[in-house]
């Protein structure tokens, strides 16, 4: 691929998921008074008090002293798609907000659709290398430290604290509990988009017949197979155990074969939450 196709694809990406963002900001959560967390949640309060202050410039000033002390942590290319991001999801929001009327919704369907938009969003732009700035910067660089915790977990935590201080500005619960809402599906939506099409499925065969379902699994499907050895509790019989990780769309094939071979055979699968090496994802030092 071109260097400047290889550039300019995951810009466009970013700039798609800016956009979708504004938009569910615009449209689901500012006319709803949801409360909203990260950054754009503080300029949602200062702009509730001082209504000439628009939303999108807030963000840019509020993000800038996060931007520089970031820069030593995150490196160039992260700052750079950061603060590219920052700036059009920013310029979005003002385009946007007087573009229409944005009406008041059925607040669980704002709620609904405000979380899927964000979730939606922040997962393209996050997949890119790039934040949004703000508690979505904060949280890339918490989980240099925490790797284990997904992104997602790691926002949420984050971003109620933000969520409590816009009730507290609305001065209504209901923005908290409605704000909780869209969060929580924004985080499923998000680790959805960063780790589910990464999903697979590690499965657990024990059979008489071990060496011919490994055969049939590594000719005739190329996955590799890990042979254990396990011994029955109630028995005490040794046997061996094949353990294979595959892609979620195999799981049929796979289980189909195994019971072609012995439709008696003990098989467990169960979800992979991330799988590194051949025929799947390459590690990555600072991966998400």
């Amino acid at each position: 691929m071109p260097f400047w196709k290889k550039a300019l694809l995951p810009f466009s990406i970013i700039t798609l998921g800016s956009a979708c963002y504004a938009l569910g900001f615009v449209w689901c959560y500012a006319p709803n008074g949801i409360a909203f967390g990260g950054i754009t949640g503080v300029a949602q309060i200062i702009n509730y008090f001082i209504p000439l202050l628009p939303i999108g410039a807030t963000v840019i000033v509020l993000n800038i002293p996060l931007f520089l002390l970031g820069w030593k942590l995150i490196g160039g290319r992260l700052l750079v798609s950061s603060l590219y991001a920052m700036f059009i999801s920013s310029v979005f929001i003002d385009l946007l907000t007087p573009l229409r009327v944005w009406e008041p919704m059925e607040p669980l369907l704002a709620c609904i659709f405000g979380g899927l938009l964000m979730g939606l969003s922040l997962g393209l732009i996050i997949q890119q290398g790039a934040t949004t700035g703000g508690t979505d910067l904060l949280a890339r660089l918490m989980k240099l430290k925490l790797a284990w915790l997904p992104m997602g977990k790691l926002l949420m935590g984050i971003d109620l604290a933000v969520i409590v201080l816009v009730a507290l500005a609305f001065r209504t619960l209901y923005a908290a509990l409605y704000g909780l809402v869209a969060l929580y599906i924004s985080t499923i939506v998000m680790d959805g988009v960063l780790y589910g099409l990464d999903n697979a499925k590690v499965a657990y065969i024990i059979s008489d017949k071990s060496q011919e379902i490994s055969d049939a699994i590594v000719k005739d499907m190329d996955r590799g197979v890990t042979i254990l050895h396990g011994q029955g509790a109630y028995t005490r019989r040794e046997r061996d155990v094949l353990m294979c990780a595959f892609k979620q769309r195999e799981i049929a094939a796979i289980k189909a074969a195994v019971k072609d071979i012995d439709p008696a055979a003990f098989v467990i699968v169960c979800d992979a939450h991330e799988v590194l090496g051949e025929g799947f994802r390459d590690y990555k030092k600072d991966g998400l």
